[in-house]
């Protein structure tokens, strides 16, 4: 689908020895190392994803919860990037096993005192949508069963927007569907399907459609009327995300859901590409400022995680795995 701008003739790391330095790193890394590159039995991997809780980076997450209140950072959504709810989602992402007892009680916690009223925060405002998303990824993965599940769910295609996504911003006015909140709702609308929930779960699959088509009509980081980038962020490789959006994430995701080649992700596939050094493994460009538990990386490093994720989406739709 596309050349690689990666010598092979010069490569100081055959695809073996990435793999090799994968292995090497974090029992998450390994874990998604194993799952999404090799062909591992399913109970090896299960037995794994259980040592996640109790080992590296997993481990220490977990050891920064209070055990009296079940939060992180003293609070639920703040501070950034400590706080519960900000853990939680890194937990998700590093792979936790969905059943660890301090992901779901928190989980629950969550869900109970962040989302009232059907969304409705106060007066005069109601919760972000791109929050409300990341409340699906969080609380979906976890099995979490809660009619609060379901308000979500009714809250997110009330919001849905004509041009096919979602917009934090649609109480001031915006019309527009933002990169960021699409994808932070589509990662909830995925951990939803996937683990079982069903309710309106067909409106939701057509919301989602129409959410890729939006994506896709901006090449996944360009304006649709100039052709011009949007925000020179959506082209850095940067983990964890956040709410934040870029190209990597967005590959991610349609990688994850098995989502077919088109044309219109090839030029975000040509700039990850580039952005892959001669020893075979990619950067953290950049992190954004906040508090952190402790750096899983260093920004400018080779990154086990933006590799992991980028051979994964090379894997699905590119030649560069092989």
């Amino acid at each position: 689908m596309f050349e690689s701008v990666y010598d092979k003739e010069e490569e100081k790391m055959s695809i073996r020895n990435i793999q090799s330095w994968l292995l090497s790193g974090d029992v998450a890394i390994q874990f998604q190392t194993e799952r999404d590159l090799l062909s591992v039995d399913t109970s090896e991997l299960e037995i794994l994803q259980k040592s996640i809780s109790t080992s590296g980076w997993g481990k220490l997450f977990l050891q920064k919860q209070d055990n009296e209140t079940r939060k992180w950072g003293n609070g639920l959504y703040g501070p950034k990037w400590i706080s519960t709810h900000y853990t939680l989602l890194d937990l998700r992402n590093i792979g936790i096993h969905p059943d660890t007892l301090q992901y779901k009680e928190s989980a629950e916690l969550l869900l109970d005192e962040m989302w009232f009223d059907k969304g409705k925060v106060r007066k005069d405002r109601w919760r972000d949508l791109c929050v409300s998303g990341m409340f699906l990824h969080i609380c979906c993965y976890a099995k979490i069963e809660s009619n609060k599940i379901y308000e979500i769910v009714d809250y997110l295609i009330d919001k849905h927007y004509k041009d096919g996504g979602w917009n934090c911003m649609w109480e001031v006015g915006h019309t527009h569907s933002s990169l960021h909140t699409t994808l932070s709702v589509l990662e909830g609308i995925r951990d939803y399907e996937e683990n079982g929930y069903t309710y309106r779960l067909d409106e939701l699959l057509q919301q989602r459609s129409e959410a890729h088509e939006f994506i896709l009509k901006h090449r996944l980081y360009k304006s649709d009327k100039t052709g011009n980038i949007i925000s020179n962020s959506f082209i850095m490789l940067s983990f964890p995300g956040r709410w934040f959006y870029n190209i990597l994430s967005c590959l991610d995701y349609f990688q994850s859901i098995d989502f077919p080649y088109d044309e219109r992700m090839q030029d975000a596939i040509d700039v990850l590409n580039k952005k892959r050094r001669k020893n075979g493994k990619w950067p953290v460009q950049y992190k954004k400022s906040g508090l952190v538990h402790f750096d899983m990386e260093k920004t400018g490093s080779d990154s086990r995680w933006n590799t992991l994720r980028a051979l994964r989406v090379l894997k699905k739709y590119g030649n560069s795995f092989s």
